[in-house]
């Protein structure tokens, strides 16, 4: 089986870092988590409250590396996996766009759950601070996240591995 970029999107809570890191285990590929990434490298830095232009910027960096680390894992055979919010509808766009420029062989991975049970999978993670825990994610940004967040439509997923749990 050829490499292939896996981006897994859905709301927040939904369960995409978990799937992610199961996906992971499973393929023998490798994840890579913008979460883990901005709290391991930006979160002793972390203003608070958190300031949205400085996170923007960090992300940012992130995410060009993420890119060019998944671009060598599949250049070299080996699946990749990233799980990098996605939360808006022009953000997976682009992801398609840079995917066919780079000639890289894309799959959309949809994970999603009610919203009552991913607020509560928030809370919980938050407390247990478990594999799929990278901030605190409190309740006032899981509603900022919710206002933000544009739910696929019909022509994203097409041809998307679509996972819904409750």
């Amino acid at each position: 089986m050829a490499a292939t970029l896996n981006v897994i999107f859905g709301p927040c809570g939904a369960g995409k870092t978990t799937y992610a890191h199961a996906f992971a285990r499973r393929e023998r590929a490798v994840a890579f988590i913008l979460d883990d990434w901005m709290a391991r490298l930006f979160g002793p830095d972390m203003p608070e409250p958190i300031e949205y232009q400085w996170m923007v910027e960090r992300v940012a960096r992130c995410e060009a590396q993420i890119w060019s680390n998944a671009a060598a894992t599949i250049a070299v055979g080996t699946s990749a996996i990233l799980d990098i919010g996605l939360m808006r509808r022009d953000d997976r766009a682009r992801v398609r766009e840079i995917a066919a420029a780079t000639e890289l062989p894309l799959q959309w991975h949809f994970v999603d759950a009610p919203q009552a049970v991913r607020r509560a999978r928030v809370a919980g993670r938050n407390r247990i601070k478990g594999e799929s825990f990278a901030i605190d994610v409190s309740p006032d940004m899981f509603d900022f996240i919710e206002g933000v967040y544009e739910p696929p439509g019909p022509e994203e997923l097409d041809g998307a591995i679509v996972s819904a749990s409750d």
